[in-house]
């Protein structure tokens, strides 16, 4: 998603007698014409002859809601109407922060069960621990038809509330009375930042939100004080979000006085030249930036610009090829469209957007995207060709294709799917933790030669027979690495948090683990580009 900020329209959608019947208003550069005017008249008659003649009584917002939907898909995939409570979700995912207790959690057979507390939150600082259930809040039992909405409207409260739950601990015989007080809680953007080897620091960008440039800056000063040199981003997965927050990424990372990215639409307020600035960089060593199918809008804006710049070195997988930018704009409902008023430009003068043209709907649009392939040479070939600033070819039309190709190897067999769905790994975990109270948890402890019994195997073996996971003793044993990660990984989220979690799960990421020997290229590549040769605009 590519955001630009926008106020409400306020009086823009003042007195247009038309907004009684569509529900919001239209904007004035929509005058009625005489064509408007007769494809008005014609949308009245039909609603009129529905609501008067439908063999049962319509339901009117539905009605309404169905126009606008269907008029916004004429348009491009991501135009879009989102009703209040989509909107508020939107806002609280892109602000940075909420209120509330502070769990991660998921329902699991009907309960709220904590994945894990976050760190410094009202629920970590009480000891609300990882496999805790919570069965009552604020006096009423959860229902098992409790969803995620339910708990969100709960738990989550204005700061300084107090809100009442009650846990139950596999561990504790009575259940456990909590009174929390809630208070802010921070929404990471970059949730995972270390050093992945000696000199390279490693950063997972996961939105772009209000917050990331600044969540960029404390991460680039602290593995700068862990002795980094060249630094991993990886943003895979991440589907975008602020368009200022995609250039403030970037310039930290570009030298002063480059383009990195600039929009062009219908109005003058939406063309914009978007420049690095002299901001002092944290970080000018090789940079090696890493994509996917589902890495889109603002990110593609950063791995773009960083390949056009020839910064770093872009690589994985084709990116998802959006190339719009929209406008939030809040109606008098609480409700908000996002409307396309821009295309953004890389600084060889790339647009990225995939073509939409042949899709009859936004989901058909999306699976596209995420098929695991990379465009042929006979593609490529079809393609608008461009030169990054040391002369190199890269192609628009279709995402980000990366400087080198590296597939995701990962494939999860029928097996492990079923022992993730069914909660066996978390189960046993928290389980093992329980019996071995007096241990003492750490990430050395959790490392790769940690040892899990015979016994300890044999109960989780029997944690999958009761959760209904049939293996067979092949299955079992050609398995066993892959479950003996799984287990640390969740004993580490337990116990340590989710950084560690991470680092264990990200162990076998064949993606991962083969951009980290690309930055010898990185370097390279870095070195082409003298201080002359600036990006000064888009080129073909």
């Amino acid at each position: 998603m590519g955001f630009l900020k926008r106020k409400s329209l306020g009086p823009l959608f003042a007195g247009m007698g038309l907004s009684l019947l569509l529900g919001f208003g239209l904007a004035r550069g929509l005058q009625a014409t005489d064509d408007l005017r007769s494809q008005m008249d014609l949308f009245t008659q039909i609603l009129y002859l529905v609501q008067n003649n439908y063999v049962e009584a319509p339901d009117n917002q539905k009605l309404i809601r169905g126009a606008i939907d269907g008029m916004l898909k004429t348009l491009d995939p991501h135009t879009v109407y989102l009703p209040q409570q989509r909107a508020e979700r939107m806002d609280e995912q892109f602000q940075g922060e909420y209120s509330g207790i502070g769990i991660q959690f998921d329902i699991i057979e009907g309960y709220i069960t904590v994945l894990s507390p976050l760190e410094g939150t009202p629920a970590y600082r009480l000891g609300i621990r990882a496999g805790d259930r919570i069965v009552e809040i604020d006096h009423k039992p959860v229902p098992k038809t409790v969803t995620t909405d339910d708990v969100f409207k709960a738990l989550r409260g204005p700061s300084g509330s107090m809100v009442d739950v009650v846990i139950e601990r596999p561990d504790e015989p009575e259940p456990l009375p909590f009174s929390i007080e809630r208070a802010r809680i921070p929404i990471e953007s970059i949730p995972y930042v270390y050093m992945v080897r000696p000199g390279v620091g490693y950063i997972r960008i996961i939105r772009f939100s209000q917050t990331t440039g600044d969540e960029l800056e404390k991460a680039l000063v602290t593995l700068r004080s862990q002795g980094m040199k060249s630094l991993l981003l990886d943003l895979r997965s991440n589907s975008g979000g602020l368009l200022s927050q995609a250039v403030d990424v970037l310039d930290q990372l570009v030298p002063r006085d480059r383009l990195l990215v600039y929009t062009r639409g219908r109005i003058p307020s939406a063309n914009a030249d978007y420049r690095s600035t002299s901001r002092p960089k944290l970080m000018d060593g090789p940079v090696v930036v890493l994509i996917d199918h589902g890495s889109a809008s603002a990110s593609e804006i950063v791995a773009g610009a960083i390949q056009d710049l020839d910064r770093g070195l872009v690589t994985g997988t084709n990116s998802f090829g959006k190339g719009l930018v929209q406008n939030q704009l809040r109606l008098t409902d609480g409700s908000k469209m996002l409307l396309t008023i821009a295309k953004y430009y890389t600084p060889s003068g790339r647009l990225i957007q995939r073509d939409y043209s042949k899709y009859n709907d936004r989901g058909e649009y999306s699976e596209e995207a995420y098929k695991d392939d990379v465009p042929s040479d006979s593609v490529l070939a079809t393609r608008p060709k461009f030169k990054t600033t040391s002369g190199r070819t890269v192609y628009g039309g279709g995402g980000v294709y990366p400087d080198v190709v590296l597939h995701d190897g990962t494939t999860i067999s029928k097996i492990q799917q079923d022992l993730f769905q069914k909660r066996v790994f978390f189960e046993f975990a928290t389980g093992y933790i329980s019996r071995h109270k007096g241990e003492t948890f750490t990430a050395e402890a959790l490392g790769p030669d940690f040892k899990l019994p015979e016994s300890e195997w044999a109960e989780l073996r029997k944690e999958a027979d009761k959760r209904g996971v049939a293996v067979s003793d092949s299955a079992w044993k050609a398995d066993r690495g892959f479950i003996h990660r799984q287990v640390r990984a969740e004993m580490a989220s337990a116990t340590l948090g989710q950084l560690d979690r991470y680092k264990i799960l990200v162990e076998d990421d064949s993606q991962l683990n083969a951009a980290l020997d690309l930055f010898p290229r990185a370097s390279k590549l870095m070195s082409q580009v003298t201080e002359t040769g600036k990006s000064v605009g888009p080129r073909r």
